[in-house]
Protein backbone atom coordinates (compact mmCIF):
# COMPACT_ATOMS: atom_id res chain seq x y z
CA UNK A 1 0.00 0.00 0.00
CA UNK A 2 1.06 3.24 -0.67
CA UNK A 3 1.22 6.23 1.31
CA UNK A 4 -0.18 8.46 -1.28
CA UNK A 5 -3.24 6.13 -1.11
CA UNK A 6 -6.28 7.92 -0.07
CA UNK A 7 -7.42 5.05 2.40
CA UNK A 8 -3.97 4.91 4.38
CA UNK A 9 -4.73 6.10 8.25
CA UNK A 10 -2.80 9.21 9.74
CA UNK A 11 -1.79 7.15 12.81
CA UNK A 12 -0.76 3.51 13.00
CA UNK A 13 -0.98 1.64 16.31
CA UNK A 14 2.27 -0.24 16.61
CA UNK A 15 2.23 -3.52 17.73
CA UNK A 16 5.04 -5.33 19.50
CA UNK A 17 5.00 -8.98 19.91
CA UNK A 18 7.49 -11.53 21.95
CA UNK A 19 7.43 -15.18 22.44
CA UNK A 20 3.93 -14.96 20.95
CA UNK A 21 2.52 -12.14 22.94
CA UNK A 22 2.29 -8.54 23.25
CA UNK A 23 4.42 -6.88 24.67
CA UNK A 24 3.14 -3.27 23.92
CA UNK A 25 1.28 -1.32 22.00
CA UNK A 26 1.46 2.46 21.20
CA UNK A 27 0.13 5.12 18.81
CA UNK A 28 2.21 6.44 16.18
CA UNK A 29 2.36 8.90 13.44
CA UNK A 30 2.42 7.48 10.17
CA UNK A 31 5.11 9.27 8.46
CA UNK A 32 5.00 7.03 5.10
CA UNK A 33 4.61 4.08 3.57
CA UNK A 34 6.01 2.67 0.43
CA UNK A 35 4.85 -0.58 0.32
CA UNK A 36 8.63 -2.03 1.38
CA UNK A 37 8.83 0.23 4.55
CA UNK A 38 7.03 2.02 7.06
CA UNK A 39 8.13 5.17 9.36
CA UNK A 40 6.20 6.24 11.87
CA UNK A 41 6.75 8.95 14.73
CA UNK A 42 5.92 8.08 18.63
CA UNK A 43 6.70 9.10 21.89
CA UNK A 44 8.46 7.20 24.64
CA UNK A 45 5.77 4.71 25.00
CA UNK A 46 7.65 3.34 28.35
CA UNK A 47 6.42 4.17 31.53
CA UNK A 48 8.49 6.45 33.63
CA UNK A 49 12.42 6.50 32.63
CA UNK A 50 14.28 3.43 31.57
CA UNK A 51 18.10 3.91 32.10
CA UNK A 52 20.01 0.79 30.09
CA UNK A 53 23.58 2.22 31.67
CA UNK A 54 24.26 3.36 28.19
CA UNK A 55 21.06 5.57 27.81
CA UNK A 56 18.11 6.63 29.15
CA UNK A 57 14.52 6.09 27.44
CA UNK A 58 12.37 9.01 29.25
CA UNK A 59 9.16 10.62 28.77
CA UNK A 60 9.50 13.76 26.37
CA UNK A 61 11.92 11.51 23.62
CA UNK A 62 10.96 10.83 20.26
CA UNK A 63 11.19 7.61 18.21
CA UNK A 64 11.43 8.20 14.38
CA UNK A 65 10.84 4.26 13.72
CA UNK A 66 11.76 2.77 10.55
CA UNK A 67 10.09 -0.51 9.68
CA UNK A 68 10.50 -3.20 6.80
CA UNK A 69 8.50 -6.04 5.07
CA UNK A 70 11.50 -7.55 3.61
CA UNK A 71 14.07 -6.81 6.67
CA UNK A 72 14.68 -8.60 9.83
CA UNK A 73 14.99 -5.66 11.91
CA UNK A 74 13.52 -2.12 12.51
CA UNK A 75 15.92 0.99 13.37
CA UNK A 76 14.33 3.37 15.99
CA UNK A 77 16.12 7.13 16.37
CA UNK A 78 16.44 8.48 19.47
CA UNK A 79 16.00 12.30 20.47
CA UNK A 80 15.50 13.72 23.90
CA UNK A 81 13.06 16.15 24.14
CA UNK A 82 15.15 18.75 23.13
CA UNK A 83 16.42 17.44 19.68
CA UNK A 84 19.44 16.41 20.79
CA UNK A 85 19.93 12.34 18.96
CA UNK A 86 20.43 9.95 21.65
CA UNK A 87 21.27 7.52 18.75
CA UNK A 88 19.42 4.22 17.20
CA UNK A 89 17.71 1.43 19.06
CA UNK A 90 17.50 -1.66 16.50
CA UNK A 91 15.43 -4.11 17.20
CA UNK A 92 16.20 -7.51 15.67
CA UNK A 93 12.33 -8.83 14.54
CA UNK A 94 10.26 -10.47 11.91
CA UNK A 95 9.72 -8.76 8.78
CA UNK A 96 6.92 -5.78 9.88
CA UNK A 97 3.25 -7.08 8.58
CA UNK A 98 0.96 -4.00 8.17
CA UNK A 99 -3.36 -4.70 8.36
CA UNK A 100 -4.66 -1.22 7.88
CA UNK A 101 -3.85 0.43 10.82
CA UNK A 102 -2.11 -2.01 12.92
CA UNK A 103 1.55 -2.05 12.29
CA UNK A 104 2.66 -5.78 14.13
CA UNK A 105 6.22 -6.80 14.37
CA UNK A 106 7.57 -9.94 16.30
CA UNK A 107 10.81 -8.91 18.56
CA UNK A 108 13.27 -11.81 18.30
CA UNK A 109 15.32 -10.82 21.46
CA UNK A 110 18.17 -9.50 19.78
CA UNK A 111 19.01 -5.77 19.52
CA UNK A 112 21.63 -2.99 18.66
CA UNK A 113 22.28 0.40 20.07
CA UNK A 114 24.06 3.11 18.40
CA UNK A 115 25.30 6.26 19.92
CA UNK A 116 24.39 9.74 18.49
CA UNK A 117 28.09 10.14 17.66
CA UNK A 118 28.17 6.27 16.07
CA UNK A 119 31.36 5.90 18.28
CA UNK A 120 29.37 3.09 20.36
CA UNK A 121 28.20 0.16 18.75
CA UNK A 122 26.45 -2.40 21.44
CA UNK A 123 25.11 -5.98 20.71
CA UNK A 124 22.50 -6.57 23.35
CA UNK A 125 20.25 -9.26 24.43
CA UNK A 126 22.36 -11.69 22.88
CA UNK A 127 22.33 -14.32 26.25
CA UNK A 128 18.23 -14.16 26.01
CA UNK A 129 18.17 -14.39 22.02
CA UNK A 130 20.20 -17.87 22.90
CA UNK A 131 17.32 -18.86 26.08
CA UNK A 132 14.26 -18.33 23.25
CA UNK A 133 15.60 -21.92 21.90
CA UNK A 134 14.27 -20.04 18.35
CA UNK A 135 17.31 -21.90 17.02
CA UNK A 136 15.61 -25.04 17.84
CA UNK A 137 11.93 -24.20 17.19
CA UNK A 138 12.72 -22.07 14.29
CA UNK A 139 16.63 -22.41 12.70
CA UNK A 140 15.86 -20.46 9.75
CA UNK A 141 14.30 -17.59 11.60
CA UNK A 142 17.05 -17.65 14.13
CA UNK A 143 19.86 -17.46 11.03
CA UNK A 144 17.78 -14.72 9.63
CA UNK A 145 17.93 -13.31 12.83
CA UNK A 146 21.73 -13.74 13.46
CA UNK A 147 22.37 -12.18 10.11
CA UNK A 148 20.70 -9.49 10.72
CA UNK A 149 22.04 -7.99 13.70
CA UNK A 150 25.57 -9.17 11.60
CA UNK A 151 24.95 -6.82 8.88
CA UNK A 152 23.35 -4.05 11.00
CA UNK A 153 26.79 -4.01 13.03
CA UNK A 154 28.91 -3.79 10.24
CA UNK A 155 26.79 -0.97 8.74
CA UNK A 156 26.79 1.04 11.73
CA UNK A 157 30.58 0.37 12.04
CA UNK A 158 31.09 0.89 8.42
CA UNK A 159 29.37 4.34 7.64
CA UNK A 160 26.40 4.59 10.51
CA UNK A 161 22.65 4.05 10.13
CA UNK A 162 21.64 7.68 8.88
CA UNK A 163 21.96 5.99 5.39
CA UNK A 164 18.58 4.00 6.57
CA UNK A 165 16.69 6.23 7.82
Amino acid sequence: MSANSADVPEDLEVVLVKAGRVKIRYPAALLADDGTRVSVRAPWAGEGVRDFGFVRFEPGDVFTEYYWRDRWYSVKEVRGQDGTLKGWYCDITRPAVRSGAELVVEDLDLDLWVSGDGRDVLRLDEDEFAASGLAGRDPEAAAAASSALDELEALARAEGLTGLC
